[in-house]
């Protein structure tokens, strides 16, 4: 009896590994509670039960990175009947776009991060003006995300703020360049430089959340920018500049409000934002950089002027669509491989780890999406909307979609809005006019206001788990109170460009 009480704790503690006990009950909860559902309930019942308990995984994915638990849920709806493998498989090849994009577009920029590392590390050491170098992360970083991936570049943002963060902890350690140090402890730190450290984790703090909310306000702006806009492009017909424009009237001023956020943010030091970074840092820093400058070999110059060049025809091939954009991103991997002396398999394989777990999760998403079309649990509340006054409809969209992007996902909401809008206008229950309107609204609407909580957005959730947060003490809560400012400006703006030009 003891030995199967010890293979039935073995089995327990394996099952989702670290997560907590009460979450490991929940999911298993679920798995249990399901089948009963549809012999009691029926499968309909059953499959909004399915997206409440996939939207909790979401929401909790600090607990446990939603592919294993939501994957299992996926399993028992196919084994149940509530959609099939052929409906899953249907939803993946109508969104292989999206798809290739994930895997080649962020393996590809990875092998670009010297570049953008160099281009940010300037922008810190050089500029003075708080307010002005918070305005230059934010919209250096809008910039890259509506041409690259957003969540590349807030992982580039990540690297280098660890990487001046561990330069200087090191120094308030009293240790020197080449000695091994941890990080990750204050312990060996000399006491009067505990003020400057705290100071620099604030300073450090308010730049990256200035920096990935820039990632939002350029994501939202092409089909490049985050996953769902691709998906959303795809199933509207719209090409990369087509796109663009048809958001502008919505994502330049929310750009523009954005923007004007940030600089407010700094002046008047509101919430966690304001703090210097302290002359003895910004000294440390700098001779460190200088020192980098100093040694960079002439093969190292080259590469980044190699990078410079295939980033400029990334845009080039981006802005004239002259191949898919999954299949940019792998010219941009041969490029940037064979002319920087990357050849082994390894180094490059190295480049897909950040992409492949997401991409997993979004086949997910699409199984889930596949019992929502099998069991048509969306249609009703389509239909609802749709009767609604036709100027409202948008404006109604951009809430719905804002609300459930900010306590789940939006690649997962904007998947499942697009489906039910472009399926009635398939069946002409709207016109094209009013179908674009609507698209603008799902794109927007899941893009801007899932900035409210690191659930919401990729980037966010990236930072959030990241090996920075706990360094520069950004909790959950500190990134909501945070985020708060730029989500009132965004959506308030945002909802009215969609009301207004409705």
């Amino acid at each position: 009896m003891a030995q199967q009480n010890s293979v039935f704790h073995a089995f327990y503690t394996n099952f989702l590994g670290n997560s907590a006990r009460w979450y490991k009950t929940t999911i298993v909860a679920f798995l249990l509670l399901n089948p009963i559902v549809v012999f009691v309930f029926g499968k309909n019942i059953a499959g909004w039960l399915l997206i409440g308990e996939f939207i909790f995984t979401l929401a909790m994915a600090l607990k446990c990175y939603p592919l294993l638990p939501g994957g299992l849920l996926a399993i028992e709806a196919i084994l149940l009947g509530l959609t099939t493998p052929y409906t899953v498989y249907h939803e993946a090849e109508a969104n292989f776009q999206v798809i290739l994009l994930l895997i080649f577009m962020v393996a590809g920029i990875h092998f670009m991060r010297d570049l953008l590392q160099y281009v940010f590390t300037k922008i810190l050491l050089k500029v003075k003006s708080k307010p002005l170098l918070a305005f230059l992360f934010c919209f250096v970083s809008a910039f890259l995300s509506a041409f690259l991936d957003a969540l590349t570049v807030t992982a580039v943002l990540i690297s280098v703020a660890v990487g001046f963060y561990t330069i200087y902890h090191k120094v308030a350690s009293g240790k020197t360049f080449t000695q091994d140090h941890d990080h990750n402890h204050d312990g060996g730190v000399h006491e009067y430089h505990r003020e400057d450290l705290d100071q620099f984790r604030s300073f450090l703090r308010s730049l990256i959340m200035h920096g990935a909310v820039g990632t939002a306000l350029g994501g939202v702006c092409t089909i490049v920018g985050e996953p769902q806009n691709l998906l959303i492009a795809e199933r509207a017909g719209w090409e990369f500049m087509e796109f663009f424009m048809r958001m502008a009237h919505v994502t330049m001023p929310v750009l523009a409000a954005g923007l004007t956020t940030c600089v407010l943010l700094e002046v008047f030091k509101i919430g966690d934002y304001g703090a210097l970074i302290p002359d003895g840092v910004r000294s440390v820093l700098s001779e460190t950089d200088a020192d980098r400058d100093h040694k960079r070999t002439s093969p190292q110059k080259a590469a980044l002027i190699v990078q410079a060049v295939v980033a400029v025809i990334l845009i080039l091939c981006l802005a004239f669509h002259l191949a898919e954009v999954g299949l940019v991103g792998l010219l941009v991997i041969v490029l940037l491989t064979s002319f920087n002396g990357v050849t082994e398999e390894h180094q490059i394989g190295h480049a897909f780890e950040e992409a492949l777990p997401f991409t997993a999760l979004l086949v997910v998403f699409f199984a889930i999406v596949a019992v929502i079309h099998d069991q048509e649990l969306f249609h009703p509340i389509i239909e609802a909307v749709l009767h609604m006054p036709m100027d409202i409809q948008p404006t109604m969209f951009f809430f719905a979609n804002g609300v459930l992007s900010a306590i789940s996902d939006n690649v997962f909401v904007a998947t499942v809005y697009i489906n039910e809008v472009r399926a009635a206008l398939d069946a002409g229950d709207i016109t094209r006019e009013h179908f674009d309107l609507l698209v603008v609204a799902i794109n927007t609407g899941t893009n801007l206001p899932s900035v409210a909580t690191p659930n919401g957005q990729a980037a966010f959730l990236f930072l959030l788990t990241s090996a920075l947060a706990p360094l520069i003490r950004l909790s959950y809560m500190k990134m909501l109170v945070m985020a708060l400012p730029y989500t009132i400006v965004m959506t308030t703006v945002g909802a009215a460009m969609i009301y207004f030009f409705s």
